[in-house]
Parts: structure tokens; sequence; C-alpha cells
């Protein structure tokens, strides 16, 4: 072989060894690098060997979003067990052959961000040669991985300190719906890590989660991406791009089948031929099927997100997500999991959904402090917060029938007073004052205290009990021996009670039992009483009950505890049984009409004289 003439020396092992380092990376994608590198260990996954993203041809899509120059945030809303970690693993090996940079993972905890640093990630770096030799093992630690021109650090979301201390390119968020929420002292660990990556122009950040509630993170991420992509699929029945919807599943419905037998039969039908899809054509479906866009919110796109439910899982039947869905539809928990889980979606209990604009849609035809003629008493509600008073009257009528006739707010107790003793008319001119006001206690109780005992005539303290309770309220008392209202009547209130049935009244047409508002009433009182909902919440047993939550973490709910307190004022007049007197008014007998007899004439005018 005849040597080169521009070559005077032989080049020497070490020397090739140091010119790889020369070597621009090739050009591919995160999908073609992970076809081509990635090893699957059998450790950690049922299918060992090298990664095909033909088994997944949905993830292609939003792996190679990352190879998007334009592109700076990735949002991926998921269900369970779809490879959206995969996804992500995918990326991360990417970054280290590829584009070495400095790299952030954060999970939920720091116990689970060492766990799948040993267990998963660290397999992933072994199993394939050219990750492995770029990774100085004995210079890492669990939660901070070393390679060559970068380092790869994992931290859990609840350690403030590890998500503030370096400055990053690459940032990945792992199941963000899980991670705690901002506290007083520290911001929430989302916009702490968020910081770490204002020094890199050409940053990257990478977000996934199945979602919870429509105000967890993935959620929102979302709604507030720029572009928001589907993946839809060919119908093999007319062709037709359709997006996979849990509502388009059908099963029998026949009585004395059981849930595994109903769901044996499900099939997906097509909404554009109604056409029935079986799950042997899902794999060819899910090969030519495309990402594309239902919602843009602005030509320049640099935040994308993409949804997905479980249909399109290759791995799950239809027949196991109908089973999943027959045997939680009876139990809020299990429902709630099969919504986020299976469904990708957000939980919301729409026996008790509420929002402002259900309450602008139950105005009556009566104006602000009219009061109606059905009404048969008015109560208050008070919600004392530190530099001001939130108040709230209602008119009551037979069978819980109620209306808000006005509402406020107050910056003394002495403007409270003199508002709780006007005189409100029905059309006619009748007057009403308020026969009962509960006043919150539990923000400033000495004043309050004195208040009440002031105005005994129409007051009482009150206070929200933090725990269910037996009834609706039960009456204690001030037991403050220096306080005027010592031995005064204190309201305790079970809070979550009332709000279920303001919530279940809420859905009611206007009418009989329906819960009202006057004609003009503004959003900012309809926003504040709508400002809970009601979700599942894990106790330290483990158990799970429902409790009433804001909806954002620092909405105003003022309104909503006036009329709490307004429902348990109506509640101690008895406002249940004020049908029952108008019956038994119906019900009294009449005086029977005396006949009038000559004999009873003769007898009267001889009484004592006739033997």
């Amino acid at each position: 072989m005849a040597r080169n003439p521009f070559r005077r020396y032989e080049v020497t092992g070490y020397q090739k060894e140091a010119l790889k380092f020369l070597k621009p990376p090739e050009d591919i994608t995160v999908s073609e690098w992970a076809d081509k590198y990635r090893i699957l260990d059998a450790k950690t996954s049922a299918m060992p060997g090298p990664w095909r993203t033909e088994q997944t041809p949905y993830l292609k899509g939003i792996m190679d979003e990352f190879n998007n120059y334009e592109t700076e945030e990735i949002i991926y809303v998921k269900p369970t067990q779809v490879g959206g970690t995969e996804c992500l693993q995918n990326m991360t090996g990417y970054i280290i052959q590829q584009d070495p940079a400095p790299t952030m993972i954060v999970y939920p905890t720091d116990k689970l961000a060492e766990s799948i640093s040993e267990n998963r990630l660290q397999a992933m770096i072994k199993a394939a040669p050219t990750l492995k030799s770029r990774y100085l093992e004995n210079d890492s630690s669990k939660l901070e991985l070393q390679f060559d021109g970068m380092y790869l650090t994992l931290a859990g979301s609840n350690s403030p300190s590890s998500l503030a201390s370096k400055a990053i390119r690459f940032l990945f968020l792992d199941e963000v719906d899980k991670y705690p929420g901002a506290s007083k002292k520290e911001a929430d660990p989302i916009s702490l890590a968020r910081e770490r990556t204002k020094t890199f122009h050409n940053r990257k950040i990478f977000i996934t989660s199945t979602p919870t509630l429509k105000t967890g993170h993935i959620w929102k991420a979302k709604e507030d991406a720029d572009i928001e992509k589907h993946y839809f699929v060919p119908c093999p029945h007319c062709g037709e791009y359709i997006e996979l919807k849990w509502k388009q599943i059908h099963f029998p419905k026949e009585e004395g089948m059981s849930y595994a037998d109903r769901a044996e039969f499900a099939t997906y039908v097509c909404q554009e031929c109604g056409c029935a899809i079986t799950d042997q054509d899902k794999p060819e479906m899910l090969r030519y099927g495309e990402w594309r866009t239902v919602k843009q919110n602005t030509k320049f796109v640099r935040k994308v997100a993409f949804w997905m439910n479980t249909l399109y899982s290759p791995f799950v039947r239809f027949s196991e997500v109908v089973k999943e869905f027959l045997e939680s539809k009876d139990d809020p928990e299990k429902l709630q999991n099969f919504i986020n889980s299976w469904l990708a979606e957000p939980w919301e209990d729409t026996k008790l959904k509420t929002n402002a604009d259900l309450v602008l849609e139950r105005q009556t035809e009566y104006e602000e402090l009219v009061v109606p003629e059905w009404a048969k008493l008015l109560t208050a509600g008070v919600d004392v917060q530190e530099n001001c008073l939130y108040w709230s009257i209602r008119a009551w009528g037979n069978y819980l029938t109620s209306q808000n006739i006005t509402h406020g707010q107050a910056y003394s107790f002495q403007e409270v007073e003199r508002i709780m003793n006007l005189e409100y008319q029905m059309p006619d001119s009748t007057p009403l004052v308020v026969a009962l006001a509960l006043v919150d206690s539990g923000n400033d109780a000495d004043t309050v205290y004195d208040f009440c005992a002031n105005n005994s005539d129409w007051a009482l303290p009150s206070k929200g009990s933090s725990n269910p309770m037996l009834s609706h309220y039960k009456l204690s008392k001030v037991n403050k021996s220096d306080s005027k209202a010592y031995g005064m009547n204190l309201v305790l209130v079970d809070t979550g009670k009332y709000k279920d049935m303001i919530a279940a009244r809420m859905q009611k047409k206007n009418g009989s039992g329906s819960w009202m508002v006057y004609q003009g009433c503004d959003r900012e009182y309809a926003e504040q009483v709508t400002a809970e909902h009601k979700v599942n919440v894990k106790m330290g047993n483990g158990k799970v009950r429902q409790e009433w939550q804001l909806k954002t973490s620092h909405g105003d709910n003022h309104y909503l505890d006036c009329e709490v307190y307004n429902m348990a004022a109506a509640d101690i007049l008895g406002v249940r049984t004020l049908h029952l007197t108008e019956v038994q008014q119906e019900e009294q007998p009449k005086k029977q009409e005396t006949q009038y007899t000559p004999e009873e004439s003769w007898i009267s005018q001889h009484e004592g004289n006739w033997v």
C-alpha cells in the first residue's frame, strides 16, 4: 500500500483517539440516535435489546421536537406507561453523545431520583457503548453523573437547595404534578429550576407528567403553550385521519353480563365512517399516524405541547381500558385515577362542578336590594379579614329556595352594623330585616365577640370546623371569661357539608329549591363563590377523602365563606321546615257554624225556670 505523499509521520494510536474528540457530532435526530445506539436493559425493560421507535411511533415526533432549534420548551401530557420516561432518557442519551452541556433532571423526590439514577439511567448508560465510553463512573455519585464535557445532575423537587445551585442548559422535569406546591419561604420547584437555565440562549426544557387537576403544573403548562398537538391516525376503513377519543369506545350494556364480558366486546367506532376498529388495526394505524396542531396561540412558537391518552398505547387493548373504567366508575378515588392515568385528563367532580358562568345563569328578575315576594326571612354571613369585612345577605323561602339580595365589602364593624339594621323591601313595600347574621371569628376573635355581644339580638359568632362533623352545625359556648360574649352561643360550622349543598343547589334551574342571585350580579362575586372545587386528598394513614380546596393557590373565596355562614344561619332559624307552617295553617280545622234551632232558643229563655 503506497504511503500518503502528504504525510511525513504515521498517526499513532493515542493521536487517533484524541482526534475522535475533534470529530463533529453526527447529523441525526433524537429518534435516529435512539434507534442506532440505545440498548434496553433486561433489568428495566420488558422488551430488552436495541431500541425501536417503530414500537411506539407517537414518540418520534416528541423526541425530534428536541432538535427543532426554534423550540425552547416541550410539554408532554400523557397517561401512565406510554413511554414518557423513555422519551426523556433518549433525549438525555442524545445530549451526552451529541451535544454535551450541563443538564438537570428533576423528579418528585430525592429518593426517587436516587432510585432512577441507580436502576434506570446508569443501566442505560452502561448498556450503550457510546455512552459508557464517556461516563466517568469513578468521579460520579448517585445524584451527579460526570461525563466527558458535561455533568448530569439529578434532583428531587422537595430539595430547593439542589435546584438553585448550578447553571444548566438542558432541564428535564418528570412527573411535575407530583411536585410539592410553593411555600411562603421558597418559590415553587419548577420556577427555581427554570432560573438555572437563564444564562443559556439555546436552552431546552422538557416537561412531562400524568395530569391530576386543571390547576396542576402539567395542565397549566399545556394551556399556556404556543401550540398544542394531538396524534391523529388513519381509519383502516375510510382512510380519514381521526383522533382516538374515549367517547367512541362502544361496549355492550346487557344486564347479567360481567364487567370482563362487557369489556371483551369493546370496539372503537370511527367518528367519520361509523365502522368498528379493533386492536388488530391499531399497530398499522399508529405507524402511519402524525401529530397535528389542534390549537395555536401565536405565530412565533417557542412552547410546544403534546397530548395523548391510553387508547394509543400499543401495549393496552381496548378491552383493558373498558374493564378499568367499569371497575372504577362507582368509586370516586378509582374514577379519578382512571381519568388521570388512563385518559390523561384532569379530574373534576362533575357532580359538584361549579363555575362563575353558572352563578351568573342564576340571576332572577329581581334587582339588587329587592326582596322576592316568596321570601320569609333574611340571613347574613360576614367573613372577617385583616383589612376588611366581606358580607352577604340572602333571602330564604320554602324548600331552601334562596337568593342573594346584596353583598359587599365593609371597612369597619360599624359599617356592617348599619347594613344589617337596614330594612329591605319586597316589591309591595313589605319590609324585612336580617333575622340572623353569623360572623366569622377565626381571624379577630376578640373584636368579633364584642361586636356580637353588642348586637346579640341578630348576630352570633361562628367558626368553621377543620374536621367533618356528624351534623351540619352545632352550638358551643364562648368560654373567654374576660369577654363581653362569655357564655354566648358560638356556632361551629361544617363548611364542607354546606359547600356541598351550595354546589348541588347551584345546579338547579331557577325556581323552587334553587340557589339564586339578583339581576346584575357582579362577576367578582361569582368568581369568589366558585373559587373552590372538591378533590381527593390522601391522608397520613393512606386513606383518601374528598375535600374542598381552592382552584388556584392564591384565589379569593371570601364570598363563598359568607354564603356558607348564610346557609348555616338559615338552618339555625329552621329554614328546612318553613313549608310546614303553611301546611299546618291549611290543615287547622275551621270552627263549626252553629245551627239555629227554636228548641235551643226556647230552652235558653226558660233556663232555670222551665221545670
